[in-house]
């Protein structure tokens, strides 16, 4: 099911390199919900990209990704993201960036937050709340253009990155904002 919306080819960067504390250093990505991990329906989100990189450790997959790690490992969401972009192949002009605990959002997600860029650096979704989740497009050429240099990276909050870009916001379309950071988020999302 190819989403065409009519901004070109975009690549991927799925992020499942986090420590998990919350849920007792268990590899979220192989955190199951509805008998499919959660690092397979992170890879079903942006199943349209031209190209996905994971930011984890290898695993099997059923469709193929390129697997990285941060250098050092555990740098943050930022560190994650920008290892992520520059382990691709090619650089279409926009990059999907999704955290593997948002198993609610889709590939129709990603097509909403692709429509919404015209005259943005890139589009965020944001809970009911406004608050701003780990599932957005940016504009590549924007993005390496306001990049932190390698030690600078590390441990850099994501909001002050993403600060230094226009980003749209894109109301979450019912549980697409939820990520499960404890086992009772999982139980929630299971129900």
């Amino acid at each position: 099911m190819e989403i065409d919306v009519g901004l070109g080819p975009f690549s991927a960067v799925v992020l499942a390199g986090g420590r998990a504390a919350r849920l007792g250093g268990v590899d979220k990505s192989s955190v199951e919900l509805g008998g499919r991990t959660l690092l397979a329906r992170a890879i079903d989100a942006v199943m349209d990209a031209t190209e996905v990189v994971v930011v984890g450790e290898s695993v099997p997959t059923e469709r193929p990704v390129t697997f990285t790690v941060e250098s050092p490992q555990y740098g943050g969401p930022v560190a994650a993201l920008l290892t992520g972009r520059d382990a691709l192949l090619r650089s279409p002009p926009w990059l999907a960036v999704l955290a593997v605990d948002m198993p609610r959002v889709g590939p129709l997600t990603f097509a909403r937050l692709l429509r919404a860029t015209p005259g943005h650096d890139g589009a965020v979704l944001v809970d009911p709340s406004g608050r701003r989740q780990l599932a957005l497009v940016l504009d590549v050429a924007r993005l390496d253009a306001v990049r932190p240099d390698h030690e600078a990276q590390h441990d850099m909050a994501l909001h002050r990155l993403l600060a230094q870009l226009s980003l749209a916001e894109v109301v979450a379309d019912g549980d697409e904002h939820r990520d499960i950071d404890t086992w009772s988020d999982l139980r929630d999302l299971a129900e």
